[in-house]
């Protein structure tokens, strides 16, 4: 068989356009001065996130056989469902999918953490996901927003205990 540069360029570029995008990543974290078990508290259960996110008006819990799913409420009336996919108490930490809502992503998986030690905690929220009915740019400041929402209240709440 002989090589034909022509058959490896069309190889190739049939290569990328078999390739996937990749999904896009958010990470934000914050410092709290406070220990971490006491963040990590105020955090909470799955639900507790109506305690100390302000995007949030409203948690109800229920179970999809031994998932625990939250429906959110927002200030505008929407609902966003998302599902407790792993919990991990002693590394203080919960990733959750999205299952459906008026947020511009798919294929939404994120993580909240508590790490440190002493009086010093650092809160970090990450998440991927694939914009949907929006570009990457304006789905990652939609997910920043939330994000960096969640953690400012955290910290500003850390701070009255």
């Amino acid at each position: 068989m002989t090589f034909s540069p022509k058959l490896a360029g069309l190889a190739v570029a049939g290569a990328f356009v078999a390739t996937p995008s990749l999904a896009i990543e958010v990470s934000k974290s914050v410092d709290i001065e406070a220990a971490p078990a006491a963040v990590w508290q105020m955090i909470g259960t799955f639900c507790d996130i109506e305690t100390w996110h302000p995007a949030v008006t409203k948690c109800e819990l229920s179970k999809d056989g031994d998932k625990n799913v939250r429906t959110l409420t927002l200030p505008d009336g929407a609902a966003l469902v998302e599902e407790e996919v792993s919990r991990d108490e002693g590394a203080m930490s919960y990733t959750y999918a999205i299952l459906e809502g008026p947020l511009p992503v798919a294929n939404y998986k994120s993580t909240i953490s508590v790490t440190g030690s002493g009086e010093g905690s650092t809160v970090s929220w990450s998440g991927t996901f694939d914009a949907a009915g929006a570009s990457d740019e304006e789905a990652s400041n939609v997910i920043g927003g939330i994000y960096d929402a969640g953690l400012s209240s955290l910290k500003e709440k850390a701070g009255a205990m």
